[in-house]
């Protein structure tokens, strides 16, 4: 899935299980707005709902490929729609085939994207305890997003990233990534 193994990496999952939902719309627009920190960071979109029918297969070529993608990479925006108040089966389910620290080094941006303002805390709450068990770096508040504000989406995710560039930027310096423009780094 990676071209290029040494360059800096970005991965939109969506965990919706319909493939090219709005989770999936707002996955990417924040990977591409984090890209932008590293200024040629590679974008890597994974849609659960494709790895679904492999998950619990004895013979998963794909879905083994996706776990090192993930694990491998420098950010990794891990979206979600609200299920229950909290995220979907299928998120968990792909997640639970990791280890204890299976993402350990992975800098990770929870998001969440609901029907109602009423779960906005369901990325902080649910979501960001998941990827911390896992060993994964959340330094961001999770974005949660709301239906009503897609038809903003870009407003909405250049909101959150005034705040979240700053704690995003050293996971690309890890990784070897120029480092961005601190002087444009929170404009749109």
């Amino acid at each position: 899935m990676v071209t290029d193994p040494g360059a800096a990496t970005v991965v939109a999952l969506s965990g919706n299980p319909r493939a090219g939902s709005r989770t999936s719309l707002v996955a990417r627009a924040v990977a591409e707005r984090v890209a932008g920190l590293a200024g040629s960071a590679e974008i890597v979109a994974v849609e659960l709902a494709d790895l679904a029918p492999y998950l619990f297969a004895a013979e998963r070529p794909g879905v083994d490929a996706t776990l090192t993608t993930v694990a491998a990479s420098t950010v990794l925006v891990v979206a979600t729609p609200v299920y229950k108040a909290s995220y979907t089966g299928l998120l968990k389910s792909f997640l639970d085939l990791y280890g204890t620290n299976g993402l350990a080094g992975v800098t990770a941006v929870p998001v969440v994207v609901s029907g109602s303002p009423a779960h906005s805390l369901a990325g902080e709450v649910h979501l960001r305890p998941l990827l911390v068990e896992l060993g994964a770096s959340v330094p961001t508040r999770a974005l949660a997003v709301t239906e009503s504000q897609l038809a903003q989406l870009d407003d909405v995710v250049d909101r959150w990233f005034v705040t979240a560039a700053p704690l995003l930027r050293p996971a690309f310096a890890r990784s070897g990534g120029p480092p961005a423009d601190p002087e444009t780094e929170g404009r749109p």
